[in-house]
């Protein structure tokens, strides 16, 4: 027998010498996703770098964006787990502890890897589409091959979903009288924090530490039901991974709103 070589990657690729064999608007759909992917960054980036109206003391309802709040300039009660001993300059998030891995996790994530890889770098844009590369590697070289950190981001992601529970439960317990007390901005933190924990545990690297290097799921039922539970959640990953934006720019929007004396939080019970 002939020893053979494996093609270089991308050699088989198919070419296209028109711009596009597609007759319908098949740029519509990167273009919206690039479109709403800009909005929430031009947003977030704006906020995160305010370091202002974050936090309302009066019913400790604290934005996600800065939690947790680490530096020794965040407001009085906002940092519930206490700050470093220096105040950050401006060019740094009060929640540099979280922020970090919250955007390497979703960097990283299965879906807005499509999402961008199709609407941004246009790899590929779409079916039938040339694209405007030459060559193809895929995730199999720098700086692409750290795609692979995602399984281990995936930790971090549930330990900051821990934290923004806490943020939303504690807020209860901080009413009108200073007891017991529920606010439209208790509604909203749970909702989010309700749709955070659902995109997190219908990740990818979520279901693989289910059910991943497992031969059989015989005398594992637990397991077994636990990945039954997160694979009918991966089948929505998509929706909540464009949902949570929505829901993390608006609870940010609303406690911006309430901090700057914008509006009042109608309260529901006190």
């Amino acid at each position: 027998m002939t020893a053979t070589t494996s093609p270089a990657p991308g050699s088989r690729r198919a070419r296209i010498a028109a711009r596009t064999l597609r007759t319908d608007r098949w740029w519509t759909g990167p273009l919206l996703t690039a479109l709403g992917l800009a909005a929430f960054v031009v947003y977030a980036t704006a906020r995160v770098f305010q370091q202002d109206h974050y936090w309302v003391a009066e019913h400790h309802y604290l934005t996600p964006f800065y939690s947790p709040c680490v530096s020794a300039s965040c407001e009085p009660g906002s940092a519930v787990f206490g700050t470093l001993p220096w105040e950050f300059p401006w060019f740094l998030p009060y929640a540099l502890v979280s922020l970090p891995f919250l955007l390497l996790f979703r960097f990283t994530c299965y879906y807005y890897r499509k999402a961008y890889y199709r609407s941004v770098w246009q790899a590929p844009t779409a079916c039938a589409v040339r694209e405007p590369h030459r060559s193809y590697s895929g995730e199999t070289r720098l700086p692409l091959l750290g795609q692979n950190l995602h399984r281990y981001f995936f930790y971090a992601a549930v330990l900051i979903s821990l934290l923004n529970t806490y943020d939303a439960a504690v807020s209860f317990a901080h009413g009108a009288e200073g007891g017991f007390g529920i606010g439209l901005g208790n509604l909203v933190l749970l909702a989010n924090v309700v749709l955070l924990w659902c995109y997190t545990l219908s990740c990818h690297s979520c279901r693989h530490v289910m059910g991943g290097r497992l031969r059989s799921f015989g005398g594992r039922p637990v397991r077994y039901w636990l990945w039954t539970r997160v694979s009918r959640l991966n089948t929505r990953h998509m929706l909540f991974a464009w949902t949570t934006l929505a829901t993390l720019t608006l609870t940010d929007l609303y406690v911006l709103l309430l901090s700057s004396g914008t509006i009042a939080d109608p309260r529901l019970f006190n």
